[in-house]
């Protein structure tokens, strides 16, 4: 696997799926603390149990929730790392940054919608981009996805051109319908991602894993 490009399976709700994914090297681990998402992690694992999975890229996701439960569940379930894909703003984000202990780090979520064609000029105006200068040294990855009411989990691809025409001041995941079959497209964008973030292409039903297409895209990577 490219030494550059990492990798982060998300959704995760079984012990012996994560534990064959740490074996395989995979570099984040992500588990969705959302109660909507049909990959609920705690309708599966208890936050003792996530606690005492031995990996250094444990990623909690979550979507506006309340900063109180973050904090808890983050302490409790040991995560390395905190992905905001609500609709958290920067005072929000900053009021988080300041809870969590120094060595979990923060990704923030760009949902980006596949259906409207939307100008360039509209994503450089954002709010969001047009406030990240002030929450900057607060988050370390930022992570561009497809936009859905379900905030995530839909196997649908947005259009990466997007990304080559907005500047990204950090270090990127890209999320949303990344498959075996469109993963050799990665050329086309001119600042790469730091990691791909796998979800729903890759199981056998929600939140179960299909090992073996995992097993497979690793080695197209």
């Amino acid at each position: 696997m490219n030494n550059q490009l990492r990798l982060k399976v998300c959704g995760l709700t079984r012990l012996d799926q994560i534990q064959e994914l740490i074996s395989l090297n995979t570099d984040f681990l992500g588990f969705i603390y959302y109660e909507k998402s049909p990959r609920y992690v705690l309708n599966h694992l208890s936050l003792e149990e996530i606690s005492k999975i031995n990996h250094q890229g444990k990623v909690g996701v979550f979507v506006n929730e309340t900063l109180e439960k973050i904090v808890e569940i983050t302490e409790r379930a040991n995560l390395n790392i905190v992905q905001l894909h609500g609709d958290e703003n920067e005072i929000f984000i900053s009021t988080v940054r300041k809870r969590l202990n120094d060595k979990v780090k923060i990704i923030k979520a760009v949902r980006i919608d596949p259906e409207s064609i939307i100008s360039v000029d509209e994503y450089s105006k954002n709010r969001f981009f047009t406030s990240l200068r002030s929450i900057q040294n607060d988050i370390a990855y930022l992570l561009f996805d497809t936009d859905s009411k379900a905030f995530g989990g839909t196997g649908k691809q947005f259009d990466w051109c997007i990304l080559n025409e907005i500047e990204i001041p950090l270090p990127y995941f890209l999320s949303g319908g990344i498959s075996e079959q469109n993963i050799d497209n990665l050329k086309i964008l001119n600042q790469q991602p730091f990691s791909i973030d796998i979800n729903s292409k890759f199981e056998l039903e929600p939140g179960v894993k299909d090992l073996n297409k995992i097993r497979r895209f690793y080695e197209k990577l």
